[in-house]
């Protein structure tokens, strides 16, 4: 049986009316799964703010799962920062972390199974101002650009707002036109595009899209209690495309148009002059299309070729295979500045916006050279002599390395190892800074030992990387055992493998792994519980975001995507160094 999921646009904290409307839609057309809510969620006034916590502290009940992705509002930020402080939502969670009973947030973007559909959502609104709550990150665009490289087919993409091109006549809110989301759409190609904030319910003919056999469906929702009385609520049982045949997945209604950005692009060339006056109606129903900044085909950068020197669509791709800018990607140039010739996140960005301060212009400057490294330095947010460094989570330093809590801990006391000269990766040190490296090791493995834990290393060794950190993840003792296995099973799941080898000594293994990093390859590589090391040759950087290898259902071992990194005010206790002589840098 078809999963019953109900629609619903902004909700702006009027739950009472959302729930009241919900329950009564379940017990007469339901039972539905799951209600997905799109545009803001939280109050746009303090007036309904007694209303909306009764919700959240459990004096009022929520009716059936519900999934938001509006995160802005009335006091969203206190809410969610508790919520993102949870243990129990700790790690890599797409499918949303829980607020309260029944109530998920979709933080970011990202995608997940609802019931076997499958959802992409960004959620936040467009800003200059990267904010921890309400806005998304180019972060966020990138991931899910990730994504529409992958196989499969979405049925559902969940966004806050629509993009406006053309207006219908009647609309009541003409605001938030965003390019990105339009962007996006085109290369996602969700069956069902769900989108609110526009202040009316629109439900636009299916169309057809470029480079794909399945429709795209979109569907606009009004306000909750807009005065207009305005469909806010709209139920769906779609069939997951997952277990739909080809035949079904191409079958098409004969009221479907062509693209509306194709359409679009017609409308805007000389020949769109001599129209049917009919065609009025169906131009008027592209206003969620923005259009005017669209990129064309093949003029802009591809992110998967990009970031990983691969793409699955070779040379069908809609986007440029460019490998001057794969080089400058390697070395920390900002994807955005590399597209678009600016990033709207200066000066928060921590990616270059040069392509010269490498030393493109001289060739003969070695790439290690102290003029070089000096110019790296003061961008890079992990040089101490940088201004960008966050020295209030620096935790211990030593010579040739430094201990700092990671920004947005996968677990509770995740730490980093970071060596204070600018290399790529821990490897290239001398076998003199080997020794520090291992001292901090020894300190943090007795450390966690008292606290009944086993300790994770692990570092995705790049031959091009910007500042390398070796991560620190704790577990509990009785799950070490699991470690291994998670890993085979990650790997499983993206059709590689991992290699394992077992040493005598740590220092044993990291001679082994210097043996096998070279100028022209890199490798991911863990040093798990019981000696041994996990190795992977030529690690594609667009596998670190996909690693999700879990210990237990709190802790997960993975690099992720830069944009779960939020800041956490805690300290690791100064007794963890006091026994091998370090100095405090608090």
């Amino acid at each position: 049986m078809a999963p019953r999921i109900l629609l619903c646009g902004d909700v702006f904290g009027r739950l009472n009316q959302l729930f009241k409307r919900v329950s009564s839609v379940n017990k007469s057309a339901g039972p539905f799964d799951a209600l997905l809510c799109v545009g803001q969620f939280f109050p746009d006034s303090p007036e309904l703010l007694d209303e909306f916590m009764a919700y959240i502290e459990g004096g009022s009940t929520i009716p059936l799962p519900t999934y938001f992705i509006g995160d802005y509002g009335v006091a969203a930020p206190k809410i969610l920062l508790a919520a993102s402080k949870d243990s129990a939502n700790r790690g890599f969670k797409m499918d949303g972390l829980k607020v309260c009973d029944n109530l998920f947030w979709l933080k970011g973007s990202g995608k997940f199974n609802l019931f076997e559909l499958s959802v992409t959502y960004l959620s936040g609104r467009k800003s200059s101002n990267v904010q921890q709550f309400g806005t998304y990150s180019e972060d966020d665009v990138d991931a899910l650009r990730a994504i529409a490289e992958e196989p499969g087919v979405v049925d559902f993409g969940v966004t806050n707002g629509a993009v406006a091109s053309d207006i219908p006549t009647g609309l009541s809110d003409s605001t938030g036109s965003d390019s990105t989301i339009s962007e996006l759409v085109q290369e996602i190609k969700p069956r069902y595009h769900i989108a609110g904030s526009k202040g009316i319910y629109y439900a636009r003919e299916p169309y057809s899209n470029v480079d794909a056999v399945h429709v795209t469906r979109f569907i606009g929702l009004a306000s909750v209690g807009n005065r207009d009385k305005q469909k806010f609520i709209h139920a769906l049982s779609p069939t997951p495309a997952s277990t739909m045949s080809s035949t079904e997945i191409a079958m098409k209604t004969t009221n479907t148009t062509l693209s509306p950005y194709t359409s679009a692009e017609e409308k805007a060339s000389p020949k769109d002059t001599v129209k049917r006056s009919s065609d009025d109606i169906s131009d008027s129903q592209h206003w969620r299309y923005d259009v005017s900044q669209k990129r064309q085909k093949y003029d802009a950068l591809c992110f998967k070729f990009v970031s990983s020197d691969s793409c699955p669509r070779g040379e069908t791709c809609n986007f440029r295979h460019d490998t001057d800018a794969r080089e400058h990607c390697l070395r920390g140039v900002c994807f955005d500045f590399l597209n678009k010739g600016k990033c709207e996140r200066v000066p928060d960005c921590r990616f270059r916006h040069s392509l010269q301060d490498e030393g493109d212009k001289h060739p003969s400057r070695k790439p290690g050279s102290e003029k070089t490294r000096s110019s790296r330095s003061r961008e890079c947010w992990f040089c101490l002599s940088s201004p960008s460094v966050e020295s209030h989570l620096i935790i211990s330093i030593g010579e040739n390395y430094y201990l700092a809590l990671a920004k947005g801990p996968l677990v509770e006391d995740h730490v980093l190892i970071i060596p204070v000269e600018h290399m790529p990766n821990t490897l290239f040190l001398s076998s003199e800074s080997d020794a520090e490296l291992l001292r901090f090791q020894s300190s943090l493995k007795r450390y966690f030992k008292n606290q009944e834990k086993e300790v994770i290393f692990f570092e995705w060794a790049s031959i091009r990387g910007t500042h390398a950190n070796l991560q620190v993840i704790p577990i509990p003792s009785s799950k070490a055992a699991m470690v291994e296995k998670a890993f085979n099973l990650a790997a499983q799941k993206l059709e590689f493998k991992f290699v394992t080898k077992k040493f005598d000594s740590i220092s044993d293994g990291r001679k082994f792994l210097k043996t096998q990093i070279d100028g022209n390859s890199s490798l991911f590589y863990a040093e798990i519980p019981g000696g041994c090391k996990i190795v992977l040759q030529d690690f594609n950087r667009s596998l670190l975001s996909a690693v999700p290898a879990a210990v237990n259902g709190q802790a997960e071992v993975a690099i992720l995507s830069p944009r779960l990194y939020t800041l956490v005010n805690k300290q690791l206790p100064h007794s963890c160094f006091e026994t091998v002589g370090f100095a405090s840098a608090l």
